[in-house]
């Protein structure tokens, strides 16, 4: 079920305290407060019960005394008190008064309610103090009968200590409660000091100003932390809005040249009286129109790659040595042989769509530099997980210092060769999103004869085998494919054909 926040009155909710200081601030204080009402009525307590204790242990004592005096016969009319206690009496089965202290001398009987034992009375003020009386009655046998000793102390020592005590938690508590709120709301506000100054800084920073950054204090505490994190977000929005704005510029250079040559033709065609020429014409513009929709195509794949599309895809597994040798053998006729090194089995996660487009990348980079041989080979580094794909060409090689450069979008290192030779500049940073957006890596290293570049992807799960006898024969014949040539056993050409 969704949470539902509890139902607050708006009355009531004008009086919540809005900022975080002042919550937090409340907070601190309605803890504090409730925290010093406990101690306070717990110290209270116990000095109560220490007090009214200390009391009953001497009249018990004092009591215990005298009726052991009375049970050997040795009981004096004029009984002396104790350290403790404040008056002594001692009353027969009739109600004579036997015995009593200085203090009670003349007084009648005390029988508050005829209990026996420690207790604490007000009915009892033979004193006439006012105070509270902790009265402890004994029972005892003499030979002249059974007897009553009452031992009793004033209270009033422990009524006045635990005034003071109220009176000085009276004071003390608001005092600490106060202090408490203040030091909570200059701790507060000094620890949310570089918040406001984040959040300052982040209400201003428009889309022109990516450049700036909010103040990280010195401390290595949450708020440094978020004003890291921050910082870090905004280098990523920049360097993606220098990325966007750059990518924006390219697309409008490389789109506006084809599209003006276009134009020219079409109006060249269009008033040019011979009829062979206009149709020279008109073929030129629709190899234009053929290469600006493959253009638009990889902007748009582009576009959904920086966008997340992959993540969108659903995956499955993809028998990679099947792709590759398809979308080998499937290729048009050209001027290069191509061979291949397959093994077996090698199985990747993926969107076979995509998958295919980065090996057509690669190998259209391969062909447009090769000298005459492009080489295809595809292993399974079951050690690290990966499955390894290399395109390999004969051609004049790849400077070191340009080995990333080629994968910036539009970059063309040759810039004396023609658009129509050179490609869009497009083909390796796709294949290169593409292989990240699958978990895995493309990169170029140069080898004795011309340019190798790498994709690494993580291979597949062990593949599922089923009961049945025809579904376990169809992966067999999908996984055992036969046509696989190896280096050096022979080769496929440009026709498909295969080679010695």
């Amino acid at each position: 079920m969704p949470h539902r926040e509890p139902f607050v009155p708006r009355s009531a909710r004008r009086l919540l305290p809005r900022t975080v200081r002042a919550r937090a601030t409340a907070a601190a204080g309605t803890v504090l407060g409730a925290a010093l009402a406990l101690s306070s009525a717990g110290l209270l307590a116990v000095l109560h019960a220490d007090l009214v204790a200390s009391a009953a242990s001497a009249t018990r004592q004092q009591a215990e005394t005298v009726a052991q005096l009375a049970a050997q016969g040795r009981l004096t009319p004029v009984l002396h008190t104790g350290h403790g206690t404040d008056f002594l009496q001692v009353v027969d089965a009739r109600g004579t008064v036997l015995a009593a202290s200085p203090n009670l001398a003349g007084h009648p009987a005390i029988t508050p309610d005829g209990r026996t034992g420690s207790h604490t009375t007000d009915d009892v003020d033979p004193l006439l103090d006012h105070h509270r009386q902790r009265v402890t009655a004994v029972t005892g046998d003499t030979p002249a009968g059974p007897v009553t000793v009452y031992a009793g102390a004033s209270l009033r020592a422990a009524d006045e200590a635990l005034d003071i005590t109220r009176a000085g938690l009276a004071v003390a508590c608001p005092l600490l409660l106060l202090t408490g709120v203040v030091v909570t709301w200059k701790v507060t506000g000094n620890a949310l000091r570089p918040v406001e100054a984040i959040r300052a800084e982040v209400d201003a920073i428009t889309g022109q100003d990516l450049h700036r950054r909010v103040p990280e204090p010195g401390t290595a505490d949450e708020i440094a932390r978020l004003a890291a994190t921050m910082n870090a977000m905004l280098d990523r929005l920049e360097a993606s809005g220098r990325r966007q704005r750059q990518f924006i510029a390219d697309a409008s250079h490389e789109l506006r040249s084809p599209l003006a040559v276009l134009r020219t033709q079409l109006e060249v065609a269009d008033t040019h009286p011979d009829p062979a020429v206009r149709a020279e014409l008109v073929h030129g513009a629709l190899q234009d129109t053929d290469r600006l929709q493959s253009l638009a195509t990889d902007l748009l794949l582009l576009a959904r790659l920086d966008a997340g599309g992959a993540e969108e895809r659903p995956r499955r597994r993809v028998d990679l040595t099947a792709l590759v040798a398809d979308t080998v053998l499937g290729r048009s006729p050209g001027r290069h042989r191509r061979t291949t090194d397959l093994a077996p089995g090698v199985a990747v996660d993926g969107i076979p769509l995509w998958l295919g487009r980065l090996l057509t990348n690669l190998l259209d980079n391969a062909e447009r530099h090769a000298g005459g041989v492009v080489h295809v080979r595809l292993a399974a580094d079951r050690a690290r997980g990966v499955a390894v794909l290399d395109v390999e060409d004969d051609g004049p090689g790849i400077p070191p210092a340009d080995h990333e450069r080629v994968f910036e979008r539009f970059t063309r290192l040759d810039d004396a060769r023609s658009r129509d030779e050179g490609g869009s500049g497009l083909g390796l940073p796709i294949a290169r999103d593409i292989a990240r957006h699958h978990g895995g890596t493309l990169a170029v290293a140069p080898t004795a004869a011309g340019t190798r570049l790498t994709a690494q992807l993580p291979l597949a799960g062990e593949p599922q085998w089923f009961s049945t006898p025809d579904t376990h024969s169809a992966h067999l014949r999908s996984w055992e494919r036969p046509a696989f040539p190896r280096l050096g056993e022979q080769g496929v050409d440009s026709t498909g054909e295969a080679t010695p």
